[in-house]
């Protein structure tokens, strides 16, 4: 460009001053004259017909790297509580007083609601009552057994005698049986009569329904003035803070997922994360041919406001990773051919290539390309090979190579 200016700029001043044309003769002595005209200035502009090189230009290297490829297959999952529910009133009763509310977070063991005590601590009583009475039926048993048992023994000591009767010593044996057995029920009364006190001491006890575990209530299933049976739900209870990553994975897919293999979780709004297997669920729905996996997150799910049920993405590994050699994709030019601009002892070299797939920011490189050469990443779709160069290190925008390797989608 600055070649033909200068021609033109030649040209025009010879014809404002002498007001002849610069070339003379027919067309074809013309192009002859101005091809002339045009070598001759390049030759006077650029000694040797070579053009200046000029001041080097300034750009911006990332280095190619060759690094570890992982393929994954991306699934989608969703967070999911290891404790979660309803909460059951254990006794029945009418409730007196509820002492949650929805969306409160309570402790383990902290009061939910209370059921009317009066009925329960009077039943308490009765069973209380019960067992004296059954007590003194076993006392009662005793001393009759224990008097028959005397009487068998004179009735033994008599035996030699003509007051003995036969008749009336069957009849003692069996005094002392019957006495006996008697003992044996009454005492089987008492027993009883013990367990439903307990039992009633229990329903007292479980008066006021308490929180099984520490979480968030996210539903209230009764109100003051209700009244509960034994099951009935009382609130929904979810243990926030034990959240982790359940995902159905393609039974085909199922092999590479061992105890603590680390997977990458994406999250709307987050940075890439990270998350290891728990457990592989040993039974396969034989509609979709998936398993369920769980995954054990890295990261406090409370503070990349995780919730119950919201939706996640899983990357799992599909294969064993593999060394590839990328280059960063705003190296990669398309004039004449994919070609990369590399830096090389101050200068500009231009290499074609020949790239695969891509991964995240970066493209594998199959040929063209070797570890270690800086690729110019930004200012390259103004250089020219052989051009002085200097260069910067990548900017903060422009993302280097991953240090524990690059993982790529399989299907991408």
């Amino acid at each position: 460009m600055l070649v033909l200016e200068t021609a033109t700029h030649i040209m025009l001043h010879h014809f404002i001053h002498t007001r002849r044309p610069f070339f003379r003769g027919s067309g074809l002595s013309r192009c002859l004259g101005g091809l002339a005209f045009l070598l001759l200035s390049l030759g006077t502009l650029a000694p040797g017909g070579v053009a200046a090189k000029g001041e080097p230009a300034l750009v911006v290297v990332d280095q190619v790297v060759r690094e570890p490829l992982q393929q994954t297959q991306p699934i989608q999952g969703r967070f999911v509580a290891r404790q979660s529910g309803p909460v059951a009133a254990r006794t029945r009763g009418t409730v007196t007083e509820v002492h949650t509310f929805v969306g409160e977070r309570v402790k383990k063991g902290d009061p939910i609601v209370t059921i009317d005590t009066e009925r329960l601590a009077a039943e308490v009583e009765r069973r209380r009552a019960e067992i004296e009475h059954r007590q003194a039926q076993v006392e009662g048993a005793e001393a009759r057994f224990q008097q028959a048992n005397q009487e068998l023994d004179r009735l033994k000591r008599l035996r030699e005698s003509a007051a003995f009767s036969r008749a009336r010593y069957d009849d003692q044996v069996s005094a002392v049986i019957s006495a006996k057995s008697e003992i044996a029920e009454y005492q089987a009364m008492l027993r009883t009569a013990r367990a439903e006190l307990a039992l009633a001491e229990i329903d007292l006890a479980h008066a006021t329904v308490r929180a099984p575990f520490s979480g968030v209530v996210t539903q209230r299933h009764t109100q003051a003035g209700a009244y509960l049976r034994d099951g009935d739900p009382v609130v929904n209870l979810i243990d926030d803070l034990s959240l982790e990553i359940e995902a159905d994975v393609p039974a085909s897919r199922i092999g590479g997922l061992k105890f603590g293999v680390p997977v990458t979780v994406l999250m709307e709004g987050q940075p890439e994360l990270t998350a290891e297997v728990r457990a592989v669920i040993p039974q396969e729905n034989t509609l979709s041919r998936t398993r369920a996996v769980r995954f054990m997150p890295d990261f406090d799910p409370t503070q990349v406001g995780a919730a119950g049920e919201a939706a996640v993405t899983v990357r799992i590994p599909v294969d064993a990773p593999r060394d590839v050699l990328t280059v960063h994709k705003d190296a990669v030019l398309q004039q004449g051919g994919t070609a990369v601009y590399v830096v090389e002892e101050g200068e500009a070299v231009r290499k074609p290539v020949f790239l695969g797939d891509s991964a995240g920011s970066r493209f594998i490189v199959k040929e063209g390309l070797e570890a270690g050469m800086l690729a110019v990443v930004r200012g390259n779709e103004r250089l020219r090979p052989g051009q002085p160069v200097r260069f910067e290190e990548p900017a903060a925008e422009i993302p280097k190579a991953a240090a524990g390797g690059i993982k790529k989608d399989a299907d991408s």
